[in-house]
């Protein structure tokens, strides 16, 4: 589209709505969608025009400027400019947008919102986080589907969980209800995946035992704590040893066609690694040696996104 004709003086009929109801263009035809009406809550002003379309055509358009709110069922949409058009499901956001629901808080800098679909896609300094628990995460793009209950992020993808950090090219977080709250109970991480798990017995605050792979899956348990983690495809593994009265042995390197790893409170007790399994075992005195670290260990706790 281009040509774009703005003007805010002269105003279509549409224009001249009560801000409370922001009468979209928007043709709900669903039972559920019919009880989810987009309500714009504030704006400090509407103006509307019409750009150029195909065939000669011409698209009327309106937009809600400055400190934006709308209410779209339970959820909260934010940004400092909205722009909605008569041929689809569609509110186009621009400016400081938040995404927010009792769920999930998603932040960007663009964005377009599906009403019909309850989806967001957003892009440019994604920060998003689940209100229930601890997760915080970051990226370059992300999808926002609060009627499933994801939070899709594309693009050197981050997320944060006390002790952990998994990053990778693509990170799905799924949530589920328990005890009425929404808690994350899968994460899934593709392309360059990677999780630092804080080691609970050591020390240093800098010990984090080790795993990447091409496709990790984590399980969580109602406390957001671990249950399991399993990673396939070209999987290492570096974790630190002990004996049995918790004193520290060693390090030892594992790799294979698949890891498998489980957890007891949240701790990790088990490594079952299969699949042209092969080990290496550092002695003691290698525990802080930065060179054994696999490749692509790196804390990124300064990126982590701060929420109001």
């Amino acid at each position: 589209m281009n040509n774009t004709n703005r003007s805010s003086a002269k105003a279509a009929w549409w224009l001249l709505l009560p801000l409370t109801i922001w009468g979209t263009f928007l043709m709900d035809n669903t039972a559920s969608a019919e009880k989810k009406k987009t309500i714009l809550e504030h704006a400090d002003f509407i103006e509307g025009g019409q750009v150029s379309g195909s065939a000669g055509t011409v698209i009327p358009y309106r937009s809600a400027v400055g400190n934006v709110k709308f209410l779209h069922g339970e959820t909260i949409l934010m940004c400092d400019r909205a722009t909605d058009w008569p041929d689809g499901d569609r509110i186009d956001l621009k400016g400081h947008i938040i995404i927010k629901n009792s769920t999930l808080e998603t932040r960007s800098d663009a964005g377009v919102y599906d009403t019909r679909r309850e989806t967001g896609v957003l892009s440019g300094n994604v920060r998003g986080r689940a209100m229930a628990d601890s997760l915080t995460a970051k990226s370059a793009r992300a999808t926002v589907e609060v009627a499933g209950d994801n939070l899709w992020l594309f693009g050197d993808a981050v997320a944060w969980q006390p002790g952990r950090q998994l990053s990778g090219d693509t990170i799905r977080v799924h949530l589920r209800e328990i005890d009425g709250k929404q808690h994350a109970d899968e994460i899934v991480v593709r392309g360059h995946a990677f999780l630092a798990l804080k080691d609970t017995l050591a020390s240093s605050p800098f010990t984090y035992d080790q795993f990447s792979a091409k496709r990790l899956v984590a399980k969580l348990d109602q406390r957001s704590c671990l249950k399991s983690v399993t990673a396939t495809e070209k999987a290492e593994g570096l974790y630190h040893l002990y004996d049995e009265k918790q004193r520290p042995t060693g390090v030892n390197y594992t790799s294979g066609a698949e890891i498998r790893m489980f957890f007891i409170d949240g701790k990790l007790s088990r490594i079952l690694t299969t699949g042209n399994a092969l080990g290496k075992e550092y002695p003691k005195s290698k525990r802080e040696d930065r060179d054994i670290d696999l490749p692509g260990f790196r804390l990124r706790d300064k990126e982590k996104p701060a929420f109001e």
